[in-house]
């Protein structure tokens, strides 16, 4: 197993970092194109992993979609197989076949799709054999699982003869990225309306256009947490907007109570230490893959916090809040569930000398506890995993002034 080494650092230079281009975005408009025939301009597409690999499978449209470890691309692919009347195996790694597709695939054959299950019911993988005829136009579907299966639904609509109307059952969780489709799908065209619980989405076309992948707010995260971590800094991130589509631009709001003062200028955001008036509590239920880094930065900053809407954590690359809950415990801290599913962040009160960090399979363990290097030197396992999201984490930690040092 690979490791690598992260020298303790507290002081930062006025630094730019070059983000990667969004996964979110990247991998709604590469099925967005898919679906117009590849008639659209598409530039800045991330170097993720994720994104590199849904390329691949569109492009060479082999008959088993092999996802690897790629969530999206495997809830995307598999209702883009069926409304293109294509015959597919959806496949990927050990952990992708543990996370659950059932209701995606359920409303998927409520409207006529012909899919079943190669394995385990519920589970990758299946074989798809399209969608002849559609049989229903109005699918309810729970709202409080994965935001991915809704918005796998509303991509494909427009290309359904009857259209789609789409009653979001329960809780809706995620929604910030259910409002990115809807609006993605928006510039290339497509009309909707979104009532209630509702969303219904006629029959039409999509407009082939041109568009520009945003950079990652996700990853622009793990700097924040690191300045509002460390002593002393500055970063400038590129490619950020003020008015973005993604849902995790909701780290300015969070980062302002944890000591970061947000700029918008030139293209980027700026990010400035100020002083840190404290995270009483949030709630995740529409960022979740914010939680790890605030979980993190709450610990080290000495924060008790109150953290909600962390269900959809247990299904993700990893049981998150179990992966969290061990490795803070390395920096003596706690993430304690004191009432079912209401999470308090006890803050750690000694640091040991160094820290070994286990990344579970899931690129955000990784990059999440990186800010550890602020305060003691940190060892990571599988360094590897960032690959997913962001492939130039461990470069951009360099570029930061990080030392980091690689050992078998």
């Amino acid at each position: 197993m690979e490791i690598l080494r992260l020298a303790q650092q507290s002081y930062f230079d006025t630094i730019s970092i070059p983000l990667p281009s969004s996964k979110s975005e990247s991998n709604r408009v590469l099925v967005i194109d898919a679906l117009t025939d590849g008639e659209n301009r598409i530039s800045n597409l991330a170097e993720a992993r994720d994104t590199q690999t849904m390329i691949g499978l569109l492009k060479k449209n082999p008959p088993v979609y092999d996802v690897l470890d790629a969530g999206t691309t495997m809830r995307f692919l598999t209702a883009f197989a069926a409304v293109t009347q294509q015959n597919k195996v959806m496949t990927g790694t050990a952990r992708m076949c543990q996370r659950p597709i059932g209701i995606l695939v359920d409303a998927l054959r409520e409207i006529g799709a012909e899919i079943h299950y190669l394995n385990l019911e519920g589970y990758p993988p299946l074989a798809i054999h399209g969608l002849k005829e559609q049989v229903n136009h109005k699918v309810k579907i729970r709202g409080d699982v994965s935001s991915q299966y809704i918005s796998a639904m509303l991509m494909i609509a427009p290309l359904l003869p009857k259209g789609l109307e789409l009653e979001l059952e329960g809780k809706v969780g995620s929604q910030t990225y259910i409002e990115m489709t809807l609006e993605l799908m928006a510039q290339f065209g497509i009309k909707y309306t979104w009532k209630a619980n509702k969303i219904e989405i006629l029959h039409q076309a999509y407009t082939p256009t041109s568009f520009a992948v945003e950079s990652d707010w996700s990853g622009a995260s793990y700097w924040f947490s690191l300045l509002a971590c460390a002593d002393s800094g500055t970063f400038f991130l590129e490619g950020l907007k003020e008015n973005s589509l993604q849902g995790d631009s909701k780290i300015t709001e969070i980062m302002d109570f944890l000591g970061i003062k947000s700029t918008f200028k030139n293209g980027g955001v700026l990010l400035q230490k100020k002083a840190v008036t404290g995270l009483k509590e949030w709630d995740f239920t529409h960022c979740p893959d914010l939680a790890q880094t605030v979980a993190v930065t709450c610990a080290i900053l000495g924060q008790n916090s109150i953290f909600t809407g962390l269900e959809s954590l247990r299904i993700k690359e990893t049981d998150r809040i179990y992966a969290l809950q061990q490795e803070l415990a390395k920096f003596n801290a706690e993430l304690k569930e004191i009432e079912p599913n209401v999470f308090q962040v006890i803050p750690s009160v000694t640091m040991p000398h160094q820290v070994q960090i286990h990344t579970y399979e899931d690129h955000r363990m990784a990059m999440a506890f990186m800010p550890l290097v602020t305060k003691t030197e940190v060892h990571f396992e599988d360094p590897s995993v960032v690959n997913k999201s962001y492939p130039s984490f461990w470069k951009h930690c360099n570029l930061a002034g990080i030392q980091t040092e690689k050992s078998a």
